[in-house]
């Protein structure tokens, strides 16, 4: 369980591929401080560290996290946002993640209002019914507030701190994002679609 709020970035320094899935090597501050099996938050997708080499470290992602996320663009030089575990008796900053993406969406629209930023993103329509008004939602495994939402698209602020510490600095429009919604909707969503069945 993680919670959204982004310790460090790293950068892809390496990627192997071996059948359908894919390694890589990243580079980061909290590396050397990972042991092996630990599972780390990497724009939002949980991840197990397989190996540690000084401030690198080895995951891998298998087939079906590839299809979900946007890991298959991950090249050497990539920066990557990286949190990791909530510990027990921590503080719960962000919201509950759980290192799961449902889906990635798309930057349509970066714009600077004055200090701060504000990114619109969009997304597949079946996923509607899971982001609300000022609900909360996971963007490159960060804890954001999404606001105007529609059926496609919602909007979200990033304060220049943030801006700073993660790698939407870089997102330009066309720019693909992992997402992933609230868990709590989900289960709400789950509950009120099987009791309409």
């Amino acid at each position: 369980m993680f919670t959204g709020i982004i310790e460090a970035t790293g950068i892809v320094i390496e990627v192997n591929i071996t059948g359908t899935n894919r390694s890589f090597w990243i580079q980061s501050p909290l590396s050397s401080e990972f042991k092996i099996d630990q599972s780390v938050s990497h724009n939002g997708v949980c991840l197990t560290v397989e190996e540690i080499q000084g401030q690198t470290h080895k995951v891998t992602a298998i087939y079906e996290t590839l299809q979900k996320t946007n890991l298959t663009d991950w090249n050497a030089g990539t920066i990557v946002n990286i949190e990791r575990c909530l510990p027990v008796n921590g503080r719960l900053e962000g919201h509950f993640v759980q290192g799961h993406v449902d889906v990635t969406g798309t930057c349509v629209k970066r714009t600077e209002k004055n200090g701060s930023f504000e990114f619109v993103i969009g997304f597949p329509e079946k996923f509607a019914q899971l982001i609300v008004e000022k609900g909360s939602i996971c963007l490159n495994g960060i804890s954001l507030t999404a606001y105007d939402v529609d059926t496609r698209l919602f909007t979200v602020a990033v304060i220049p701190y943030t801006l700073e510490h993660t790698n939407v600095k870089n997102m330009k429009p066309g720019e693909s994002v992992n997402l992933e919604f609230d868990l709590l909707g989900k289960y709400i969503n789950r509950k009120i679609t099987l009791s309409a069945v």
